[in-house]
């Protein structure tokens, strides 16, 4: 079966809880050049991502990544 030929109609969209508890999968391309940006984030969303530890901030971005990758067709 071809990936075309896959209903996923019944598939609801993830919630935010749902989004928050995902994880990133690794090997994504890297950004030819990254940005420095002044972000507004919650302070419990930023304090979960520091838990995890080093590389909170790559993490972030990596999240953002593949949500950019997963909705691009949507515009």
């Amino acid at each position: 079966m071809a990936d075309e030929d896959i209903d996923t109609s019944d598939i609801p969209d993830p919630t935010p809880e749902q989004f928050a508890r995902a994880v990133a999968r690794r090997g994504l391309e890297p950004a030819p050049r990254k940005q420095q940006v002044t972000l507004r984030i919650d302070a419990d969303v930023l304090q979960w991502f520091k838990d995890g530890g080093k590389g909170y901030q790559s993490r972030i971005n990596a999240l953002l990544r593949a949500y950019v990758e997963a909705h691009r067709n949507d515009q």
